[in-house]
């Protein structure tokens, strides 16, 4: 099982085989590790023989999958969790190459997934050092037409506002967030829960 949480500081926890743990980690795989960047095109746990269904997989991840199976690493079911501005973490069993995934008990490894990783940022922080950056209902408001692609011009027609007062409210929330560009800030702003997907990409059903 690998569980892991609190990107700063990591925790990193884990049974793997000791031949896999040190290639890992000596060769800094967890920059490249295809696992890992399907866990952000997922919500729910996933078997490792649909990540082609989640990420493009190249010659280096194939290359990475099958040193893993030398070292002992066959197949794998992965649990990601995404706790917006708080911690990222994800948990994994695996089986021998010899062993196919016990598929009767993935329901249970999801739940076991969740608690384990629950524990793990138990052993963090109970809060963030500083507090997420507060916006008004307006800037808010502003900032959700930007992650939709609408420039201040069309903003301001959109809410029957001034362009130049758009443009303030954008000013405010790039400061509030010390960020100098609106992509940083619609960034930030989904990392801290203060927008979330659905406010971007659902908006078009309303037309």
């Amino acid at each position: 099982m690998r569980s892991v949480s609190q990107e700063k500081p990591g925790l990193l926890v884990h049974d793997y085989p000791e031949e896999w743990a040190k290639v890992y980690d000596g060769f800094g795989l967890a920059g490249k590790d295809p696992v890992r960047r399907a866990c952000d095109k997922s919500f729910i746990g996933f078997a490792w023989e649909t990540l082609e269904q989640l990420t493009p997989l190249t010659r280096g991840d194939r290359q990475m999958l099958a040193i893993g199976r030398e070292c002992g690493i066959g197949d794998g079911f992965t649990i990601p969790r995404h706790l917006p501005g708080l911690a990222r973490g994800t948990c994994t069993f695996a089986v021998c190459p010899d062993r196919d995934l016990p598929r009767p008990q993935l329901a249970i490894a999801e739940m076991a997934g969740t608690l384990a990783l629950n524990c793990a940022l138990a052993l963090g922080p109970a809060h963030q050092d500083e507090a997420a950056p507060v916006l008004t209902d307006r800037q808010r408001e502003c900032l959700v037409w930007v992650a939709r692609g609408k420039t201040s011009a069309e903003i301001a027609i959109i809410l029957g506002i001034g362009t130049e007062t758009v443009v303030q409210h954008l000013k405010m929330a790039r400061e509030r967030y010390q960020v100098h560009c609106k992509q940083s800030l619609v960034v930030a702003a989904l990392f801290d829960g203060l927008i979330g997907f659905a406010d971007i990409m659902h908006w078009r059903d309303w037309d």
